[in-house]
């Protein structure tokens, strides 16, 4: 059975964020608010917490998971940055964005996509999610929690309970945190390109 927690979104309790983080350290899957509704994670290391979200969302190896980070300085550890990306990544983090980019050695390879090597990159604008990345001092592997059957994301965190109860470890009710997925740039080249308009202003990425 799955830990449930209440936690404030303006006022994150740090007693609960720090046993979410044990949690996480211990190889658990959780469920977390984001800026772009709830999510799955896990720790970067942990191959089994990986194929346990795999199975949950009825995944294949194809899909890419995305490295939800604390901040830019983060991000700059696990991707190519150059100082053109820098400077877009400075403006639209933290925020509703997924950027892809290349890796560098410090990501799993089997997190990255097999043929370009890209993952995507997202720091979010959420209190909980914020507090828990702090805390954790280091990168979620992360999916959206939408479920296999299923044509929307989870928005009631005691729906995720009844679903998801003997399925992860710790279910956090955050409060509503939306529906709408993030927008995903792909920076990963010199042009970027929009792969999926979502939340936030994307008029810089379309021509």
């Amino acid at each position: 059975m799955a830990l449930f927690f209440q936690i404030h979104a303006d006022n994150p309790q740090h007693r609960l964020i720090r046993q979410v983080v044990d949690v996480v350290e211990k190889g658990g899957v959780i469920v977390y608010p984001t800026d772009s509704g709830y999510a799955l994670g896990c720790s970067l290391g942990e191959k089994q917490a990986l194929e346990r979200i795999r199975r949950i969302r009825h995944l294949d190896e194809k899909h890419h998971f995305t490295l939800v980070c604390r901040d830019l300085s983060e991000i700059s550890t696990y991707a190519k940055v150059d100082n053109a990306n820098y400077r877009l990544l400075k403006t639209y983090t933290p925020g509703p964005y997924t950027f892809i980019l290349k890796g560098t050695k410090e990501v799993p390879n089997r997190l990255l996509q097999a043929k370009r090597k890209t993952v995507g990159f997202r720091a979010p604008d959420n209190r909980i999610a914020r507090a828990i990345l702090a805390e954790l001092d280091a990168p979620l592997m992360s999916v959206s929690l939408i479920l296999p059957g299923d044509d929307m994301p989870l928005i009631d965190p005691y729906e995720m309970k009844d679903r998801l109860d003997a399925q992860v470890d710790l279910i956090i009710d955050g409060g509503y945190a939306g529906m709408e997925p993030t927008s995903v740039i792909d920076i990963s080249e010199d042009t970027p390109i929009l792969i999926r308009k979502g939340l936030g202003d994307i008029s810089a990425f379309i021509e």
